[in-house]
């Protein structure tokens, strides 16, 4: 049988990879790409080892048919390179499964066939902690993926806790805020903390927010505080903006006008600028999405797809830059997807998208003649944005063959 590739095999195929991974979809028929943990919607895709946790992954093929996809995963270190330790040291079960989960659209104007996949699974399970990849491809054959993305599995090795605090920093106290924490080793036996374990922190599970810390301030026994003046300072930004389309049969929040013809045409209000000097509450999701239908019954199969328009007032133009819009619905990316186009005569940026019904957050991002992505420019910066902060904790001894994700904590500055 297939899913009987021997371990060798699938470490000759995936040398074709790149070895640095992240969040992809690499054919643009693959949409609405749903991955997290099963006890809540839309959260980050963390499960601790040997627990009956379960992770969810969902997306539409919006080539109609049922496919053949198959799935793996594999062992990263903390900087998403593939560990050097064969499939057999991490994997209990097969090297490869095939996911057989699937439903087709109905009553619906675009056709799609929707795929689900939980993990762990009867057929693959992880046997140690770390960063896993997991890819998704066409039959069987992994230089052809279709997504990949990031899971993160902790073992019950060290306890962490920590807490969201002004900045040290008068100069940034209307702008940032400062994550302190502590890891507790308890029986782990850490040689040099300064060299064996490491910590990343993200803003919203959003990996270009990510920082850095390889060094404690100060230890105390079996515990590493990390709480030194100068790092894990972040931008508050601002809060997410959003839009609802759960119906398409009424217009709601954000939404200026739905067209109905052979497919649906949704019409966002314009977005004017929010870098403005006072803070204004908004309510948001974090950057996340949320696939909902009020107008059937069962979203995964019977939620339609629109093309939703958006404008945006910059008061900039081409010539100084260009606008992107970002949020979990495509991963953050910068790229030509996520580009907006330049109307002259109205002095606005607008894209569509292609969007199934759902709840919706989005922001925009300017990225100037400097090249790099600024999402303060168009957006804001404030101290009092709600914010979620992952904390993830990586253990590596010298002698280790491969990293270990030993400590998770997720911090939220208003809850």
């Amino acid at each position: 049988m297939k899913k009987c590739i021997c371990f060798v095999l699938l470490l000759l195929s995936t040398r074709s990879f790149a070895q640095s991974f992240d969040n992809n979809v690499y054919n643009p028929a693959i949409k609405s790409v749903e991955f997290y943990n099963t006890a809540k919607v839309a959260s980050f895709p963390v499960i601790a080892l040997n627990s009956k946790e379960q992770v969810l992954l969902a997306f539409d093929d919006l080539r109609g048919s049922s496919r053949n996809y198959y799935y793996t995963i594999q062992h990263c270190d903390s900087k998403w390179n593939l560990s050097n330790i064969s499939p057999a040291e991490y994997l209990q079960g097969f090297a490869e499964d095939q996911i057989t989960d699937y439903t087709y659209s109905t009553n619906t104007k675009q056709k799609y066939t929707h795929y689900e996949l939980k993990l762990p699974n009867a057929n693959i399970i992880p046997k140690i902690a770390g960063n896993y990849i997991l890819k998704v491809y066409e039959s069987g054959d992994q230089a052809n993926p279709i997504l990949t993305r990031r899971l993160y599995i902790v073992g019950a090795k060290g306890s962490l806790s920590g807490e969201i605090v002004p900045t040290n920093n008068p100069s940034l106290r209307q702008t940032n805020q400062k994550i302190n924490f502590q890891v507790d080793l308890g029986n782990l036996q850490v040689q040099n903390p300064n060299n064996d374990v490491r910590a990343l922190i993200m803003q919203n599970g959003r990996s270009e927010t990510g920082q850095w810390t390889t060094q404690p301030s100060s230890i105390r026994g079996s515990q590493l505080v990390y709480d030194d003046v100068y790092t894990n300072d972040f931008a508050g930004r601002n809060e997410f903006r959003h839009f609802d389309t759960r119906t398409l049969k009424l217009k709601s929040d954000r939404i200026g006008q739905i067209y109905r013809d052979t497919s649906y045409t949704v019409m966002l209000l314009g977005d004017p600028s929010r870098n403005l000097p006072n803070y204004s509450f908004l309510y948001d999701n974090d950057g996340n999405f949320f696939i909902l239908n009020q107008d059937g019954y069962d979203a995964k199969r019977d939620g339609d797809y629109a093309h939703v328009y958006f404008s945006l007032a910059a008061n900039k133009t081409p010539q100084d830059g260009d606008a992107y819009i970002v949020g979990r619905f495509n991963d953050f990316k910068i790229d030509e997807r996520s580009k907006l186009q330049y109307e002259p005569v109205k002095g606005r940026f607008y894209t569509d998208l292609f969007l199934k019904q759902g709840v919706y957050d989005y922001q925009y991002v300017w990225v100037g003649h400097d090249k790099k992505p600024d999402d303060i420019a168009l957006e804001g910066n404030y101290f009092e944005t709600e914010n979620e902060y992952q904390i993830l904790v990586y253990y590596r001894p010298a002698s280790a063959r491969w990293e270990e994700l030993i400590g998770y904590r997720l911090l939220n500055n208003k809850k």
